[in-house]
């Protein structure tokens, strides 16, 4: 094991080099650092590739460079890791501990990669918050299996989904700098962005392979492999119908029915591409009753990766699917009345419309929006318009 903890480690020999090239994520990250001096465990969950080891890492360079904590008290590793897969999460620790001669009441930093891979991992989090000085960073990549808990951490633990990079996180990615004077040229890049989209490594690659790679991977290896599904052809064609529906509402009675599946297998399918952060449901807004009856809205993980699969169209459409990234922190449903709909709502009676640039509302929806009883009402038409309602939504 030893072995395999100083590769995941090369700073504990003064090797820094993984360390140098990460591209700061100021958001995300800004969680992590507001969560750093608490005692709570900290977990990080969002869609397979979405650079959760890498604020991991900058977690770790930080600590390293502006807090100065010793290298050696500093552990990452991935729980999925096959020559780790008979160890406890305890039994790592220890080792760890026991390598570098650090006693139990002395401070480590425990950053553990897909810690949903162990068994029991919640009960053994809880015995090292419980029992050891640490400070614990985890991630997965299934919601279902963080969610799953069992009650052992409640209280003692934080959690931040890693969405894709913002537009603004796009430009320093690309390295790109627009000056006052080219404020012009915003535009532009901006449906650059949405057609690219915010997963960091196809940002920086643009290899169209990558996102083919990445979803079958989540499908085949993530949902199917795991959950013993043996119809791989539906179940890929279930994913290009939630692709095809992002940013309308689907009746997963009908698609069953399109693709001669049983409701039960269609709810099934429904909720493991929302366990493993593909799609994001929206319920109407309502009394509970509405919520439940009425069919949900759903959204793609990623823009660039909805284009993938669904081809260049629809920039309206393109725009709202980015606006719900960037809103989805404030708990949002959609508005439907009198067979009219507006997108969305927050849960601090925010009332939203997205119509990108020269699109304008139908006499219905204007009606509607104007008559809506909301603290706040916004119709958002650039990428600066979203970012606004998130200030306002921070206040």
């Amino acid at each position: 094991m030893e072995e395999v903890l100083y590769r995941y480690n090369p700073w504990w020999e003064n090797d820094f080099n993984s360390l140098n090239d990460l591209i700061d994520r100021k958001e995300s990250f800004a969680f992590l650092l507001k969560n750093l001096s608490n005692k709570q465990v900290v977990f990080l969950t969002g869609l397979r590739r979405i650079g959760k080891t890498s604020l991991m890492k900058l977690c770790i360079r930080h600590l390293i460079r502006q807090e100065k904590i010793n290298p050696r008290y500093i552990l990452y590793v991935s729980m999925d890791d096959f020559r780790l897969i008979e160890k406890s999460v305890i039994e790592v620790i220890e080792y760890f501990r026991t390598i570098h001669k650090i006693k139990h009441d002395e401070k480590v930093y425990l950053f553990l990669d897909e810690i949903t891979f162990v068994r029991n991992y919640d009960l053994q989090l809880k015995n090292l918050y419980d029992n050891t000085a640490a400070k614990i960073f985890a991630s997965s990549s299934s919601a279902s299996l963080l969610n799953s808990q069992g009650g052992h951490l409640t209280g003692r633990s934080v959690t931040c989904e890693v969405l894709p990079l913002s537009f603004e996180m796009y430009l320093k990615f690309k390295d790109i700098s627009i000056s006052k004077a080219d404020a012009h040229l915003k535009e532009a890049y901006f449906k650059d962005f949405l057609k690219t989209g915010g997963v960091p490594e196809f940002v920086l690659t643009d290899d169209d392979a990558y996102i083919r790679e990445l979803m079958d991977n989540i499908i085949y290896r993530d949902i199917a492999a795991v959950h013993n599904i043996r119809q791989l052809r539906t179940l890929k064609d279930y994913f290009l119908m939630l692709m095809e529906r992002s940013g309308k509402t689907m009746s997963i009675n009908k698609v069953a029915r399109v693709l001669g599946i049983s409701t039960e297998t269609s709810k099934r399918y429904f909720d493991l591409f929302c366990d493993t952060f593909i799609i994001s449901p929206v319920s109407r807004y309502g009394k509970l009753n509405v919520q439940m009856v009425s069919p949900k809205k759903i959204y793609c993980c990623d823009t660039g990766i909805r284009i993938y699969y669904t081809g260049e169209r629809d920039w309206g459409a393109l725009f709202e699917n980015y606006a719900f990234l960037r809103l989805k922190q404030y708990h949002l449903s959609y508005v439907y009345q009198d067979k009219t709909e507006l997108d969305f709502i927050t849960q601090n009676k925010t009332l939203i419309e997205c119509k990108f640039h020269n699109e304008s509302l139908s006499e219905k929806q204007q009606q509607l929006f104007d008559n809506f009883r909301a603290k706040q009402k916004y119709i958002l038409r650039n990428f600066e318009d979203i970012e606004k309602v998130r200030a306002e939504e921070r206040l």
